[in-house]
């Protein structure tokens, strides 16, 4: 595999970080996970304007523009011969000495891995997927922004581990309030009496671009879409649930702790727009 490392592309064993990263030291820096279908970066632009919004909000410029960031992304796809697979972008701080100080990192590390992309069993679409509640919960918004899609990903983690503790495939967290936020990893949606619920924003949680296009589709397929704070006990009375990210897409989700769900009509409808607008999408930007 080849590795796109501050403006190189070097093979696998020859990309390294120094120890003195301050990504390595204190998680410090962002990431975007981006889709590739069929040599197409699915939604390139939102994930680069995240990208933009994330280093922003952690006061951190990269020497590169949007332009040069596609071309980069590119290039590594390039040279792994990558058509169907997933783009890890990461920028952190940079090296430099131990401490806390954004001063003291000169210059950022870029780093851009491009691995093919491994389908998630089938039956996990067909059977659907169980989550459990975790007992952790997200991290507050009065202590790091959620919009920031950050490096420091130990909240996540732990959520993940009391996923994999109970034979679950993700968490569930709620916020310190008690509401739904997201999963370890995804944007969560349930339907009830054709209306379609997600967390809001103010829950604390990442506006994944998943989340967005979804949000769209229900909207042209006729869904009424409600975006709010809501209790697990609401959840639990839900027709069906589904989570979104980039990789997953839609994927039913058929249990909750111990409560059993369907795999509804809303999610196979916005599976199958979804699709229909992938391959819009795919023919345009070919």
């Amino acid at each position: 595999m080849k590795i796109y490392l501050n403006g190189e592309i070097v093979a696998e064993d020859e990309a390294k970080v120094s120890v003195y990263d301050h990504g390595f030291l204190y998680g410090d820096g962002v990431y975007e996970t981006m889709r590739v279908y069929d040599g197409v970066v699915f939604k390139i632009n939102e994930h680069i304007k995240r990208l933009r919004r994330s280093l922003g909000m952690i006061r951190l410029n990269i020497p590169l523009s949007d332009s040069s960031l596609y071309e980069a992304i590119h290039d590594t796809l390039n040279a792994n011969a990558a058509t169907e697979a997933v783009v890890r972008l990461t920028v952190s701080r940079g090296t430099g000495p131990i401490g806390l100080s954004m001063s003291l990192c000169r210059e950022p590390t870029i780093v851009i891995i491009a691995r093919p992309f491994t389908p998630y069993p089938e039956d996990y679409y067909t059977k659907g997927i169980k989550l459990i509640t975790a007992k952790i919960t997200r991290t507050s918004p009065d202590a790091l922004n959620p919009m920031i899609k950050s490096l420091n990903f130990l909240n996540n983690i732990f959520a993940k581990a009391m996923a994999d503790d109970c034979a679950a495939h993700e968490a569930l967290m709620l916020n310190s309030r008690g509401h739904l936020a997201e999963c370890s990893v995804s944007n969560i949606f349930f339907a009830k009496d054709s209306a379609l619920y997600t967390p809001s924003l103010k829950c604390g949680i990442l506006d994944g671009v998943m989340r967005a296009q979804v949000l769209e589709l229900a909207c042209e397929t006729g869904l009424n879409v409600v975006e709010g704070e809501f209790f697990p006990a609401t959840l639990y009375r839900a027709d069906e649930v589904f989570v979104t990210n980039s990789t997953m897409e839609a994927m039913p989700v058929t249990a909750v702790d111990a409560v059993q769900y369907p795999v509804g009509q809303a999610t196979l409808r916005l599976r199958q727009a979804f699709s229909r607008y992938r391959e819009q999408y795919l023919k345009y930007r070919q």
